[in-house]
This record gives C-alpha cells, sequence and structure tokens, in this order.
C-alpha cells in the first residue's frame, strides 16, 4: 500500500516539476508576475489581462500551457477546473474554448481514472468504503444501460466529479464508457462555463452587464444547457434504477435538510 502512495507521489511531483518548467519556459520575460491558478474570480480577471496580450503573440505557447495546466488538475482531481474553463472562454473564445475544455476534461479525468487504477484502489476503499459500496450496488443495478447511468451522473452529481473518476476502476467501468460519459456528460456544464468567459472578457462597463444581448446571450446558454439533461432525465425514469431521494444524500455524503 504504501508503495503505490510513494509511486504516487513520486508521479505528482514528476507532473508538478514539468507544468513548473513549461511554465518558466513558455512565459519567460512575458507575464508581469508568476503565473498561478486563480482561486477566485478577482484572481481569475488579473490572470485573464495578463495573458490575453501574451496569447495575441504567442498562441502556440498559451495554448500548450493552457492544456498542461488544466491536465495536471484534472489528473490529480484538484477543484478549481471551474475557473479554468471560464478563463478558456476569455482567451480562445466561446466555441474553441468549449472544444478545446470538453477534450480536455475527458483526456483529464481519464489520466485520474488510470492514477486511481494504478496507485489509489485501496486507498478509496479504505477511505470511502461506504460510498464506494452504493456506487458499486447502483452500478450493478444499471449495468445493462451504464452508459446512459454514467451520463445522468455526469448531468445530475449524486456524487462529486472527482470521487467518480477515483472510484471508476474500483466499479469496473470500461475506459472507453467513462471517457465518452466525461466528454457527453460534462459538455452542459463546460459550454456555461466557457461562455460565462467569453460574455465577460466582453464587457467593458458594469451597464453592460444589463444590456438585452448581454441578457440574451446568457438566456439562450441556460437554455442549451438544460436540454442534454432533460433527456437524459426522461430516459432515466424508464429504463435507469435510482431511488435517488434515498441514495443522493448517502453519495453526497450528507444528509437533506
Amino acid at each position: 500500500m504504501w508503495r503505490r502512495l510513494a509511486g504516487l507521489l513520486l508521479v505528482f511531483a514528476a507532473a508538478t516539476a514539468a507544468l513548473w518548467l513549461l511554465s518558466a519556459r513558455l512565459s519567460a520575460g512575458q507575464a508581469r508576475r508568476p503565473l498561478r491558478f486563480p482561486s477566485d474570480l478577482e484572481e481569475l480577471r488579473e490572470l485573464a489581462e495578463a495573458l490575453r496580450d501574451y496569447e495575441r503573440q504567442h498562441r502556440g505557447a498559451a495554448l500548450t500551457l493552457f492544456c498542461a495546466a488544466y491536465l495536471y488538475k484534472q489528473s490529480f482531481a484538484i477543484p478549481g477546473s471551474s475557473l479554468l474553463n471560464v478563463l478558456a472562454g476569455a482567451l480562445f473564445g466561446p466555441w474553441t474554448g468549449l472544444v478545446l475544455c470538453s477534450a480536455l476534461t475527458s483526456v483529464g479525468a481519464t489520466f485520474c481514472y488510470l492514477l486511481s487504477g494504478t496507485f489509489g484502489k485501496q486507498f478509496v476503499v479504505c477511505y470511502f468504503p461506504d460510498k464506494v459500496a452504493l456506487l458499486q450496488r447502483k452500478v450493478e443495478e444499471n449495468r445493462s444501460c451504464l452508459f446512459f447511468f454514467l451520463l445522468f451522473l455526469r448531468l445530475f452529481p449524486m456524487t462529486p466529479n472527482w470521487f467518480l473518476n477515483l472510484s471508476a476502476p474500483i466499479l469496473n467501468i470500461p475506459v472507453s464508457q467513462f471517457f465518452f460519459s466525461v466528454l457527453i456528460g460534462l459538455t452542459p456544464y463546460n459550454f456555461i462555463c466557457v461562455q460565462t468567459g467569453a460574455i465577460l472578457s466582453q464587457i467593458t462597463s458594469l451597464d453592460a452587464i444589463f444590456s438585452w444581448d448581454t441578457l440574451l446571450k446568457l438566456l439562450a446558454m441556460a437554455v442549451a444547457a438544460l436540454i442534454p439533461g432533460t433527456l437524459i432525465k426522461k430516459y432515466s425514469k424508464k429504463h435507469l434504477k435510482l431511488d435517488e431521494d434515498k441514495h443522493a444524500p448517502l453519495l453526497n455524503g450528507k444528509k437533506s435538510l
């Protein structure tokens, strides 16, 4: 068990060093301050401003650095990918940002799946035995339509995405179904974040937030994001065994009020 932990720490240290070296090399002489992951919207705004001119002049380098940072966060289940989605919309535009984030989310989650399968199975089972057992039972009950069950979990999370990424290899979920369920299931979420970043990057004053153009864009964005969830929910009522009211609080690790 401890050998697996040492192996995981070694991989994490190597990935951290590689990302730092890449950041230092690609942004040398360009950034006004050391680059770091944003932890709130204010830091996100400052980072977007610092990277916008750099991205125009060195698009390939900016894209490489963004992809490396995104995969690093996803692979090691580090919170904060939503802010990177917003940053993608601000830097690369709404549609390029959406394609980029959807692909990176899928690849990064699959890396997390593989790391968990190689190093983390025993730790996940040891520290989350009840959640793993409950999720295992629900997966087995829906094995005949597993892909749609996975889509449902992404669109209506009964358990956090990071935990599903870590526990998927324990639940014997095929990696191909896992990959495409992330790609499709998280697209509405990525769409909202990326579109928000694109809209915010075009706003120059507080009054612009309440303009008809901005409000219509936000409304269209909300409607478009709701369509996949509505279709999957209709399918789930007919074909999936969920018992949402009974089991969702347990998977979330807290009781409903």
